[in-house]
């Protein structure tokens, strides 16, 4: 049911270690490149909600959310073959300009793809099983991240692949990565599409009335004849969702931050590069390092989301959820003390806890305060809360590396640290449903 997700997750990873390395060679400053990555979060803002409400009211021959992951999966994977050999379309623009295009219309699609999987998750499975539906949903995640982020790092190391950039040329291995993470995206998708079943409206509404009187924090279960209800929908949500909305704010504003200036961070911080350089082999080195850190993180969380399950049963999932948040932010700020570019992986353990955390407990917490009727429309609503925090970094991390952090983008990354702790502190403030219910 999951196993899409494994190929969205390396076409992602592929975009999120390497498009920042990708752009400065494409011409962008240091602290232009959060305003290049806007278009991702601003993407999902506009897509996840349409595409939830729309998926709720399809039901055809390929079934109700697998139409729409498909045709994101064909648009992912035409941005991800394109966006490093923008600078085939130099003679009609920039290749900064294509490059960041590229960029637009690769998040466009992942979304596109990613909000009906979990709302997939949310139709196929009973309360007691969502746990478990997440977090191995957040394994696939992990270890097709593994593969993308590693891919670079090991075509040149493994299989002589040329690393070294010319003239604003996007390094061979770079370009070769981005095809296969294409190819492969496409082939996992097909597996969803093909092996899995979804349940038709009626069976859905059967459980629904089962369900009822149940869980009084289900709202918005009448029919909706508009998209513009979407703000209706909004406005009612419910009190669960309004709480984790803090919890995801501060979660994933310290994520963008990390994607965003990892690689020129790290490449001041440890390897001892000035800010101004993008193109000299060293650089390159790094960013290639930096696939095999994100991989590293991708990996721990694959492996944690197997252990989610059993200990959300046994401390709760706000309990698991906050401490798992407190050791990633650990892991952000210990990348500043770290000696040398090995010891990083340690911090990047702490980070691959978190990271498996935020992509499976909110998403369980939240699936037990929602109608099934209404699962699409409110985990794309949901995602306003993935995406506002991504828009605000986008808009001002690059002015306070410049301006704040005298052009050290390793503050960047102690910031998205303490964003980190912050969002642990509020897990405390929300009311898991399921938990209430089954107590």
């Amino acid at each position: 049911m999951s196993f899409g997700f494994l190929g969205i997750q390396m076409g992602f990873a592929l975009q999120n270690a390497n498009a920042s390395r990708i752009l400065q060679i494409f011409g962008a400053d240091v602290h232009e490149l959060s305003w290049f990555w806007i278009i991702a979060p601003l993407m999902g803002l506009i897509v996840q909600p349409i595409v939830g409400y729309y998926s709720d009211k399809t039901w055809g021959k390929l079934g109700r959310r697998k139409p729409y992951f498909l045709v994101g999966a064909i648009l992912s994977s035409i941005g991800l073959v394109l966006m490093p050999q923008a600078d085939m379309f130099i003679a009609f623009l920039p290749a900064l300009w294509v490059g960041a295009g590229m960029l637009m219309i690769m998040d466009a699609s992942f979304n596109i793809a990613m909000e009906p999987f979990r709302a997939l998750v949310g139709d196929n499975l009973r309360t007691d099983q969502r746990t478990a539906g997440f977090s191995i949903q957040t394994a696939l995640i992990g270890f097709g991240a593994v593969i993308g982020s590693w891919l670079p790092y090991t075509l040149t190391n493994w299989f002589g692949v040329s690393n070294e950039t010319i003239a604003g040329i996007v390094p061979t291995n770079l370009i070769l990565s981005f095809i296969i993470g294409a190819v492969i995206l496409i082939i996992s998708i097909l597996v969803t599409v093909v092996t899995t079943k979804e349940y038709s409206p009626e069976e859905l509404n059967s459980f629904e009335d089962q369900h009822e009187g149940s869980n009084n924090e289900h709202v918005g279960d009448e029919e909706k004849s508009s998209l513009f209800d979407i703000f209706d929908d909004f406005r009612k949500m419910p009190t669960t969702m309004r709480q984790l909305s803090w919890v995801q704010f501060f979660s994933w504003f310290g994520l963008f931050g990390m994607w965003v200036f990892a690689t020129p961070a790290i490449a001041q911080h440890i390897y001892g590069l000035p800010y101004t350089d993008s193109s000299s082999s060293t650089y390159q080195d790094a960013g290639d390092w930096i696939g095999i850190l994100f991989g590293v993180y991708n990996l721990v969380s694959a492996f944690y989301a197997f252990a989610l399950p059993y200990i959300a049963k046994k401390i709760g999932r706000k309990r698991t959820h906050a401490i798992s948040l407190v050791i990633g932010g650990l892991g952000l700020l210990s990348i500043y003390i770290m000696p040398d570019k090995n010891w990083l992986i340690v911090s990047m353990i702490g980070i691959g806890i978190a990271w498996a955390s935020i992509l499976a407990m909110p998403y369980a917490i939240l699936a037990g305060s929602i109608s099934p009727k209404k699962m699409g429309v409110y985990m794309g609503i949901f995602n306003f809360f993935i995406v506002i925090p991504q828009i605000i970094n986008a808009l001002i991390g690059g002015p306070l590396v410049k301006y704040a952090y005298g052009n050290q983008a390793i503050f960047a990354l102690m910031m998205s640290g303490v964003s980190f702790l912050i969002a642990a502190a509020l897990v405390s403030k929300v009311k898991d449903v399921d938990d209430v219910i089954q107590k």
